[in-house]
Formats: structure tokens, sequence, C-alpha cells
């Protein structure tokens, strides 16, 4: 199914490997995490991009697995002592080449973040980056009880900014955003400039590929108060 630009009042992003370049290390972080248990490193990288790929990060694998069981509230406490413990020391974030511009000529929408990370590190990265006047919502891994690939994030945010879902674009890089914008019966952009492969993004749903999220403002020129259709 081809994008139906006519459609979009309102746009939902994700945020690593779709505004933040962190893909990368995520999967270093994976590999790191799976070194005592697999030894060959091809086999490593692989199973770890394939962790990041499926729950957006390792850390959302175990939200998930907290949603099934109800355990949801004493892992964020865990990670929220964690959190602590490392205040001192100051995390960096990576913008993907183009964002601003992009926010800029989409600016006329009402736009959310939808991101699988905890809410301390969302908030973090879009600190950084002095990003909160774009955004009217911001759902994090904490938000809803059931995170991507569920709907209920996507949902959560469509009715925070007063917008039916079927109107909303999810713009992701992986299988869980586009998983996750099908449930919840959005349009969904899949971007290349993070984990996803474009063949495995249209199996899950996109309806249009990006080569990267900074593509997003050809179709909503600078200047322009009004959608193209």
């Amino acid at each position: 199914m081809a994008l139906q630009i006519e459609k979009i009042k309102a746009i939902l992003f994700d945020i690593d490997g779709t505004l933040s370049d962190t893909d990368d290390r995520m999967v270093q972080q994976a590999c790191a995490l799976l070194k005592p248990f697999i030894r060959n490193v091809e086999r490593r990288k692989y199973l770890a991009r394939w962790l990041v790929m499926s729950v957006e990060s390792p850390g959302n694998l175990f939200y998930t697995i907290a949603d099934r069981f109800s355990l949801d509230r004493f892992f964020i406490q865990q990670i929220q002592r964690l959190n602590n413990r490392k205040k001192n020391k100051k995390k960096e974030f990576w913008l993907i080449d183009g964002s601003i511009e992009m926010l800029e000529a989409v600016s006329h929408l009402p736009l959310a973040v939808v991101s699988a990370r905890d809410e301390g590190t969302t908030y973090a990265f879009l600190d950084q980056f002095s990003l909160h006047a774009y955004f009217d919502t911001v759902v994090t891994s904490q938000t809803c009880r059931f995170t991507k690939p569920f709907p209920d994030p996507l949902l959560h945010a469509a009715e925070k900014i007063g917008v039916p879902a079927a109107d909303c674009l999810m713009v992701g890089d992986t299988t869980v955003d586009m998983k996750a914008a099908k449930r919840a019966g959005m349009q969904a952009v899949g971007v290349l400039c993070g984990f996803g492969r474009e063949r495995e993004l249209i199996r899950t749903g996109a309806d249009m590929i990006l080569p990267a999220t900074s593509d997003l403002k050809q179709f909503f020129p600078v200047g322009e108060k009004h959608c193209l259709f």
C-alpha cells in the first residue's frame, strides 16, 4: 500500500535509529551482554541485531517480560535506582542528520514521540537537543502497560494529541514500529538510517520506505503551514 499523504494529520516518531543515531551502540551493548553465553563473534552479532531490531533496545525486552507477568513496577524501580547511581555520568546522544530541519518542516502538524526507551533517557535525549518544543506529547516504555510492538503507546499518543489513529503516521526504523503502527490502524514510514532493512520493513507493514528520517520533509516544504492535499 502506498503512503496516503492527504490523510496525515499528525506524526509520531520513534527515537532510536529514527531521531537518535544509537543503533551501533545498542548492538555493542547487546554483544557485551551476550559474550558470556555465546563465544562465536558472528553469531553474537547476529543475535544482538535481532534483539535490538525486535525490542528496540535490550532493556525493552525486560519491560515486555515484566508487562506479561505484572512485574513492570519492580523493573522500573530497579532501572531508576541504576540511573540514580549513574546520575553524575552525563549520557551523550547523537542526532540523525537533518532531523531539526525535518521537524521544522512538519511542525505545523501535531507531533509526538513514541519511544521504547525509559522516561529518563527519552527526556535526556530531548533535553540535549532542545527538542521539547516540537512535540505535543511524549510516550515512553513506562507510559502504558504494554510497549511496542503492542499498539497501546501509539493509541495513547493519538488520544493525547486529539487526532484519530487512522489519521496518524508512525515513523520508525524497525519492524517493531511497523507492527505497532499497523495494529493501531496507522500508516507507517520505515527509515533506513537505523536498524531496519527495506524488505523486512515492507513485510511488516511499511507504507513507504525512506533512506533517512530527514527525507520526510520533501512532503512538507519549509514555510508551508498546510498539508499538500
